[in-house]
């Protein structure tokens, strides 16, 4: 599908991180802001499923790309577990289904690396889906996020659509979640040892062994890969989207902690859990379509520690 500039595009959840990506990756591009449809929480309620199919009808959308979703860490997941798995079961089911009665040409829907076995083979790649249990302490994200993807699926073989999945990698970047306990990992490493750097605290301590390896892609690669995938005639069901690098957690803190200028001591504290020894996606699929991220760590860190600052400045951060 070329996205062109009549092009009426829907991003579902333009206001989270991936979807304000989205919006500057085809505002770049030079789609006109006209054409993007971007309804704020009082008007769309994506968890009403008669205001969406009436939305979506209303206003006929070429693309729709379902950005939006109920997100958090370990923290979050494990006191909300009922709130996660049904608001994120509602947004994919009248979604997907009300661009399916709305007759859209095409819908992407965003997952998640989660969606993958808790002992999935390294890297992972998209054919160990529903092989052995999930992760526990993010299973009703995941399991939603499995049941979005398998609507696609099956909607695209009943019915024709073209409605297709992507599962980015741990995502950092502008506009993230910087909560001390709802946070991601780089997200939570970036505001401690910003705050540790200004307090001039002596050590920082960290959770674990500090071992355990994690990728990240930076979001504004995530949009570019993800529109990529939209501009494909026949892509996967589902594809994997990241670097299909990783690092270690003690390598990612030690280049936070260079990237804002700390210089005390990092202490790991081994009595506190690791979590998944490792996770990386195996990005073959998405390689030999012929798209590769721009940023490397240390330079996406550098871009992002300076949104974090204006965010910051500017009261907009998220925390």
């Amino acid at each position: 599908m070329n996205l062109k500039p009549d092009s009426k595009i829907y991003v579902a959840g333009h206001q989270g991180m991936v979807g304000a990506a989205l919006t500057r990756a085809l505002t770049a591009r030079g789609h006109p802001v006209a054409q993007l449809l971007q309804p704020g929480r009082r008007e769309l309620d994506l968890i009403d499923a008669t205001a969406v199919q009436k939305y979506l009808a209303a206003h006929q959308p070429d693309l729709v790309i379902v950005a939006a979703a109920r997100v958090g860490g370990i923290h979050a997941n494990n006191t909300y577990p009922a709130d996660f798995i049904y608001d994120n079961l509602a947004i994919a089911l009248n979604l997907i289904h009300g661009a399916y009665l709305a007759k859209v040409k095409r819908l992407l829907f965003l997952g998640s690396s989660c969606i993958y076995p808790r002992l999935a083979p390294q890297p992972m790649p998209e054919e160990c889906l529903l092989t052995s249990p999930l992760e526990p302490t993010n299973e009703p994200y995941a399991l939603a996020k499995i049941a979005g993807l398998k609507l696609c699926q099956y909607y695209r073989k009943q019915y024709g659509v073209l409605f297709h999945s992507a599962m980015p990698t741990n995502l950092y970047g502008p506009r993230d979640n910087y909560h001390p306990e709802n946070s991601h990992v780089l997200p939570a490493l970036l505001r401690r040892f910003h705050e540790a750097a200004e307090a001039q605290a002596p050590e920082v301590t960290l959770w674990g062994t500090g071992q355990p390896k994690r990728e990240f892609l930076h979001v504004d690669d995530c949009a570019d890969g993800l529109l990529h995938l939209c501009a494909l005639d026949n892509p996967p069901d589902w594809v994997n989207v990241g670097t299909g690098l990783d690092v270690t957690i003690r390598e990612a803190a030690e280049l936070v902690a260079e990237t804002v200028g700390y210089r005390g001591r990092i202490v790991q504290d081994p009595t506190k859990p690791d979590g998944s020894p490792r996770k990386l996606l195996d990005v073959s699929r998405l390689r030999a379509t012929g798209w590769t991220p721009k940023y490397n760590l240390r330079d996406g860190l550098r871009a992002t520690y300076q949104s974090f600052l204006q965010e910051k400045a500017n009261g907009t951060l998220r925390r």
